[in-house]
């Protein structure tokens, strides 16, 4: 592995463990060259997915980029960093486990709708209204509207 810091070519593991939910495997590393620490994660990847937009472009599937946009959802919410690293790695299993090697933007976005609606009420609008392209105060209004109690569980996904 690759120091990120001096980008010297060989890293040491200082130490190893599973992550909470089991489906990783977390390492510390050192640098020899600069002495600098990080953090990696060692994930098992089913299969190769590719995302196909809603322009119809398609592109490789990003981890990191689902959870981004989670974390840009919960971000400054009382939401623990290991429960939205869990709920990302649940949709990627559910997404590889399906079988499919392209799946929908729509697709994904439903999955973390369903997520964050367990996760955070607060965090389930601010992804609803980027990925339901929220234009006006109305639309917020009217999603906020039809969501009730989420204990009744989040309304039916469709998208605009």
């Amino acid at each position: 592995m690759r120091c990120p810091f001096c980008h010297h070519e060989e890293t040491q593991v200082k130490d190893s463990r599973p992550t909470e939910d089991g489906h990783a495997i977390r390492r510390r590393r050192q640098c020899p060259a600069c002495g600098a620490r990080f953090t990696t994660f060692e994930r098992v990847q089913l299969r190769e997915l590719t995302v196909i937009k809603k322009s119809g472009r398609k592109e490789p599937f990003d981890r990191e980029k689902l959870a981004q946009s989670v974390y840009v959802a919960c971000r400054k919410r009382d939401v623990e960093p290991e429960r939205i690293e869990r709920l990302v790695s649940a949709i990627q299993r559910q997404l590889e486990a399906e079988g499919e090697t392209e799946v929908t933007a729509d697709t994904i976005g439903a999955r973390v709708m369903q997520g964050l609606a367990q996760l955070d009420p607060v965090a389930y609008v601010r992804f609803a209204s980027v990925y339901k392209e929220f234009r006006e105060v109305r639309d917020f209004e009217t999603f906020v509207g039809s969501l009730g109690s989420l204990s009744n569980g989040p309304p039916e996904s469709n998208s605009s």
